[in-house]
């Protein structure tokens, strides 16, 4: 009896438990380090599944072993993740299921051995384990022996992960870019300044993003920018419907321009921003293809709707409810400059935007949203009602004073296959000045085209076509003619680090004027992403 109660004291309690359903402490413990290192899914396939009841289905629910280790599971409470201790097995199992079961069992006794509470533990069950250990002493050695690599692999990307609770995502955007043209656009169609100016600029842009999870369903976000990519507006072409997507200049210092943090609440997403508030940062925009400055649209109105651009930079609530479902709601309160106490600035009494979608989608191939949002804007944090898409008159029919809109989106997406995106956005905007009796009607539209896979995986040629922002009507009167966005790019997947679009945006009668010469904007991105 001695001796053999020396024989379970020497079985390793250390085996693979992750591979079966419900096991001991320690395998809890390995769960938990695969879980804090995602990445470790990867390599565990490498190293081998042995979860599968197809590999070896030769223990059988009439075999002695079968019954005997039932036995054991249920006098003991080996297995404690079934329910009342029980053993539910009635199916065949592999010889590694076996074991790891076994090795629950083994694992249970030494609890009791080790806690002084061995006279539970009677001589046929010991004889009974030890049988069951020499016979499936080599599906015990094999899972031992993966559990051994997975806890390496684990120490070793927990000793060099950047945190256990933080990720690190960057982005940096390398540049080629250069406006062509005869002159300047102006609101009155005449030469207003000059030349396009048309010298080729090198610039960038960096972000780091550093994202916590406390829960595993939080996310606290700290960003940081750094850019010198210039705007494409009124110096270089007299019209801020040239603007590039991704431009921005803060003469490459490093800056903090977002922190949010977002969490679940009952059926709710809530996103709090502190800082760098974008509704489209938040909500489905419908356009998956081209939404993100880094990746997709050159231009800034192609990315989507300006809808989405009723106020930004500030601070911000959003909330999404069933964001998973087929009819999602969301709404967003945003105040730009929610920091400045002084009078005209402030949470409540600045400029402020209260925003609500409904978006609904019946099958992955269809997706469309209505959308309303109400803006308030004064001279304080300036007057720009399109977030620099459209014309001069549009973004500020009444000049840099106090003005309402009343702003209406319906966007849509149409994916007949996984191969084809077809979308658009078509808005109106009711602008009425808060010092005087002005008012002014706004209209604009898009449509886009994106080609997946084209050439090579992960690629995708887009097309987009549409009308900026243009005053329609009202006291303001209308603009004389209309002008045209029409973009081209072809996003090339190097790796799935890497990615180099070329792009040209040509912008026809700019400021809605045919007097104006037709500019042309080229560029060269490259993205690096990780």
């Amino acid at each position: 009896m001695a001796k053999l109660f020396w024989n379970v004291l020497k079985v390793s309690p250390i085996v693979a438990a992750t591979f079966f359903a419900a096991n001991s402490a320690l395998a809890a413990e390995v769960n938990e380090q695969v879980t804090t290192v995602a990445q470790l899914s990867q390599e565990a396939d490498s190293i081998g599944q042995v979860t599968s009841v197809s590999q070896f289905s030769d223990v059988q629910p009439t075999d002695w072993a079968f019954q005997a280790l039932q036995s054991l599971v249920e006098r003991y409470g080996c297995i404690a993740g079934y329910p009342n201790a029980t053993y539910r097995g009635n199916r065949a199992l592999t010889r590694y299921e076996f074991a790891a079961g076994l090795n629950a069992c083994l694992d249970r006794v030494n609890e009791l051995i080790a806690t002084a509470t061995a006279d539970v533990v009677t001589r046929q069950d010991l004889e009974t384990l030890q049988r069951l250990q020499e016979e499936f002493s080599a599906e015990l050695a094999t899972l031992r022996g993966r559990v051994d690599s997975l806890e390496a692999r684990t120490a070793e990307l927990e000793a060099n992960q950047f945190s256990t609770t933080t990720k690190l995502k960057g982005e940096a955007i390398f540049a080629l870019a250069g406006a062509f043209g005869d002159e300047r656009a102006s609101a009155e169609g005449e030469d207003d300044g000059g030349d396009v100016q048309d010298n080729i600029i090198f610039a960038d842009r960096v972000r780091l993003s550093l994202e916590s999870s406390f829960t595993g369903q939080d996310k606290l976000q700290v960003r940081l920018n750094a850019a010198n990519i210039t705007q494409f507006d009124g110096d270089v072409t007299g019209t801020r419907m040239t603007r590039l997507g991704f431009a921005g200049d803060n003469g490459n210092n490093v800056e903090i321009d977002k922190v949010n943090y977002a969490f679940n609440l009952g059926p709710a997403r809530v996103r709090i921003d502190a800082t760098g508030a974008e509704v489209y940062e938040n909500i489905n925009v419908f356009n998956p293809d081209f939404k993100s400055s880094g990746s997709g649209a050159i231009s800034r109105y192609g990315r989507f709707s300006p809808i989405y651009r009723p106020a930004s930079g500030g601070a911000g609530l959003t909330l999404e409810f069933n964001p998973a479902g087929p009819l999602t709601l969301s709404a967003a309160y945003l105040a730009p400059a929610a920091n400045d106490p002084v009078n005209g600035n402030g949470l409540f009494d600045g400029g402020n935007a209260i925003f609500g979608q409904v978006a609904f989608k019946p099958s992955n191939a269809f997706n469309i949203g209505l959308t309303y949002a109400r803006s308030y804007q004064n001279n304080e944090s300036g007057v720009d009602l399109f977030g620099s898409t459209g014309s001069e008159l549009a973004r500020r029919p009444f000049g840099n004073v106090a003005t309402t809109t009343n702003n209406y989106g319906v966007q849509a997406t149409f994916q007949p296959s996984s191969a084809l995106t077809i979308g658009g956005w078509a808005g109106y905007t009711t602008a009425e000045s808060e010092v005087s009796d002005e008012d002014a009607d706004i209209f604009y539209w898009a449509a886009t085209l994106g080609v997946r896979d084209f050439g090579r995986e992960g690629n995708v040629l887009g097309v987009i076509f549409g009308q900026p922002p243009k005053v329609t009507g009202g006291s303001v009167g209308s603009e004389p003619d209309t002008s045209y966005h029409l973009e081209g790019l072809y996003k090339m997947r190097l790796t799935d680090n890497i990615a180099v679009t070329p792009g040209v945006l040509v912008i026809f009668n700019p400021e809605h004027n045919n007097n104006n010469d037709t500019i042309y904007v080229g560029t060269l991105r490259t993205t690096f992403s990780f």
